[in-house]
């Protein structure tokens, strides 16, 4: 009979709902805890979901027995959490960005070595077929230069508009570009930023965080990238994806779809993959059997994401190209 997994869960937002609704109808695992902000956010999600509800994460880790935590909390909460975590032993998969800055990440990843620790982090779009396809792709053909971009509106949270909370878009939304631009090609050597404020800050009140950037990216293998962003678009309109111009062609990528253009043949793929529930089936996988192998982002991969996009934040600071300091 299979072991029965307990879970537990930290943060009672959006993201933690989809993991939750994905892992209760796993087989062989419970929900057996989540941690709020308030006791009543904790009880509340809880009691939907027929676990434990805590609003403080030492009294939940000290009161359950669990094998495995999700940690969904906005980018400026990291840190204690994870210790906690990692001084108990207790694999955990936590959600991307995995801080604001480069620093928190840095210090938690040489314990999580220590450890031999089990994680996970949420860059989810690397679980998509498309993706995987693409990758297969590039590795096969001449790549010149990638463009990508994040476009859309500014989130309604009050932490996500101001730099100390998210850490602006390029860090807590436009990661996710990056991160694929990495898991594709490989490592980035040096970013140039410029970033600006033109719109958001006049729209609502204590707006710190930038509005549009631009990021030019000097992988090490040679290719140039470009990735920009912006939050000034009105609901409902938005636009995200990266394309990759190689000796062969173009392959364009979106959510939704991969198209590969050659001089020939324009090919359309589409990608029914839900990529949460991969990226929840690998995580579990690995505590299950202690095969890591499927999945496709840990806590030292993420942080290499985490660090592109933190010396991007700090070339826009200073105005001059940032080297990436592995």
């Amino acid at each position: 009979m299979m072991q029965q997994l307990r879970i537990g869960m930290i943060g009672t937002g959006w993201f933690s709902q989809v993991h939750a609704d994905n892992l209760i109808v796993m087989e062989g695992l419970k929900l057996q805890a989540i941690c709020g902000s308030s006791i009543d956010k904790g009880k509340q999600m809880a009691k939907h979901y027929g676990a434990n509800g805590y609003g403080n994460v030492t009294e939940m880790l000290e009161a359950e027995q669990l094998d495995a935590v999700y940690i969904c909390v906005p980018p400026m909460v990291h840190g204690e959490i994870e210790e906690q975590l990692i001084e108990r032993g207790i694999p955990f998969l936590v959600e991307k960005p995995i801080a604001i800055n480069s620093e928190v990440p840095r210090q938690l990843l040489q314990k999580i070595k220590d450890k031999s620790l089990l994680t996970s982090v949420g860059y989810h779009l690397r679980y998509k077929e498309t993706v995987h396809q693409m990758k297969q792709l590039l590795s096969e053909q001449m790549v010149g230069m990638a463009v990508g971009q994040w476009m859309g509106s500014m989130p309604g949270v009050s932490w996500w508009r101001q730099q100390e909370g998210s850490g602006g878009q390029f860090i807590e939304q436009t990661t996710h570009i990056v991160d694929i631009l990495r898991y594709c090609l490989g490592e980035v050597e040096e970013v140039y930023a410029v970033y600006g404020n033109r719109v958001a800050h006049e729209q609502h009140e204590n707006v710190s965080v930038a509005d549009v950037g631009t990021v030019t990216l000097k992988l090490m293998n040679g290719v140039i990238a470009n990735i920009s962003n912006t939050c000034i678009l009105p609901g409902n309109v938005d636009q995200s994806g990266i394309t990759f111009y190689t000796n062969e062609g173009l392959l364009d990528w979106n959510n939704n779809r991969l198209n590969v253009v050659t001089s020939n043949i324009r090919t359309e793929y589409s990608d029914p993959t839900n990529p949460y529930v991969a990226e929840s089936e690998a995580f579990i996988h690995a505590i299950r059997t202690g095969d890591s192998s499927r999945i496709r982002s840990d806590y030292e991969d993420a942080f290499k994401t985490q660090l592109v996009t933190s010396a991007a934040l700090e070339s826009a600071n200073t105005g001059l190209p940032t080297k990436i300091q592995y």
